[in-house]
């Protein structure tokens, strides 16, 4: 491998944090020697490491990135070698890979997974008219610039017309393209299968067919049972089961795979059709709402009780006594139809006072009540996240996405 614990001199550049590595090359924040200290990524790459494939896949990429120009493509500036490694000199993208940035929001807004769409959609149009073809979108090989998005490591990229076929197993796994995975021969527009599975990562947090092995991927992706059927089958196994709160969550994220298939969906038939469909989960996720609430009342009852006598024996706990107030409030909050993310928030206060008085409180009755308080608060307050998900559901339901401009269906759109 081309790391190592010091990184390696470069003729008019200072190479400094190690941004990460791989099997054949490590990545470096480096500077510009000179008074402009420009910032750039180097790509270092042992000569020893690679092999007779893996040097023709180098100097593809390096052809193909020093050819094509495009403002959703990492721009090689230059490249070097010496006895050693091979240096791809790359333009510095300040915001890391698009794998991070949906981790650390867990998932994105639509209209910024739109914005990302679009993006990707024009470097791949971009790349398709010129006979090329990625082989390896994923996440991690898509670097932010600000709220720009840029395609980068063109490692497996290939030159391939749109009547071209190969069959040697390229990219990773979990974006590949059905006919990769089952090893038959494919051609470019295994990269809109990519594309769609990014979407997919950005809109719900993860990959839709995350596995635990190779073996239990390929069994996923050779099936043809949609994800959100699937989930609604669970929903009614479990509504036929009497599990009310089971079902009705279930629903709630089988709509949300549903929604954004509705918006996405271009043919106006279909369209309706899922939007029917999509109305009668809902209004059967209303009666299990109703059901649910019904059944939780009972139960919420009678902690009113549990909950005076843990008041009475907190007189010496301020802090206790505060979180108690603040879920007292969410709860008349909540029984007079307010059902909104700020009754949520004084829930999760509420919970977040409470579990840090549970840690530290001693074994004894009040540390009995307390953790009856807690799973009470923790059990409302989860009920009211579906609540609130079945809200902004049926919102979506009802308002149709807006159109993109001409301009952009005429730019962006991948054929």
């Amino acid at each position: 491998m081309a790391s190592s614990f010091a990184p390696p001199k470069l003729a008019d550049f200072i190479l400094t944090e190690r941004l990460g590595s791989g099997t054949y090359a490590t990545v470096y924040k480096a500077y510009r020697k000179g008074d402009n200290r420009e910032v750039v990524a180097v790509k270092v790459v042992g000569k020893k490491s690679l092999n007779k494939v893996s040097m023709e896949n180098l100097l593809t990429e390096i052809e193909i990135l020093k050819t094509v120009r495009h403002p959703h493509i990492v721009q090689l500036k230059d490249f070097q070698w010496d006895s050693e490694n091979i240096y791809l000199i790359l333009e510095w993208c300040s915001g890391g890979d698009l794998s991070r940035f949906i981790h650390s929001r867990r998932m994105l807004p639509e209209r910024v997974a739109r914005l990302f769409l679009q993006q990707i959609a024009c470097a791949l149009q971009f790349l398709h008219n010129h006979n090329i073809s990625h082989l390896d979108l994923k996440p991690q090989n898509i670097l932010l610039s600000g709220s720009v998005l840029k395609l980068a490591d063109f490692g497996f990229a290939s030159y391939m017309s749109p009547w071209d076929e190969q069959s040697a197993l390229r990219g990773s796994p979990l974006y590949m393209a059905p006919e990769m995975v089952c090893r038959r021969q494919y051609d470019s527009r295994v990269d809109l299968w990519s594309v769609g599975v990014i979407l997919y990562e950005t809109l719900f947090g993860r990959a839709p067919f995350a596995s635990r092995s190779y073996a239990e991927l390929e069994e996923k992706i050779r099936s043809d049972k949609p994800i959100e059927k699937d989930l609604v089958l669970k929903a009614v196994q479990k509504d036929q089961e009497g599990d009310r709160s089971a079902a009705l969550s279930l629903y709630c994220s089988a709509l949300e795979h549903f929604v954004p298939a509705i918006h996405y969906e271009t043919d106006r038939l279909r369209k309706d059709a899922l939007r029917q469909k999509v109305s009668q989960y809902v209004s059967r996720a209303e009666e299990l709402k109703a059901l649910v609430s019904a059944d939780n009342s009972l139960c919420f009852e009678q902690f009113k009780s549990t909950r005076d006598i843990l008041r009475e024996m907190s007189r010496d706990q301020p802090r206790v006594l505060a979180a108690l107030e603040l879920a007292s409030t969410a709860i008349a909050m909540e029984e007079n139809g307010i059902e909104d993310h700020d009754t949520l928030a004084l829930y999760q206060q509420s919970l977040g006072e409470l579990l840090l008085a549970l840690a530290a409180e001693a074994q004894g009755r009040r540390r009995e009540l307390l953790h009856g308080e807690i799973k009470s608060l923790m059990t409302r307050a989860e009920y009211l996240k579906e609540q609130i998900k079945m809200l902004e559901t049926q919102k979506d339901v009802s308002m149709d996405r807006e159109p993109l401009s001409e301009s952009v269906r005429s730019s962006c759109c991948v054929q």
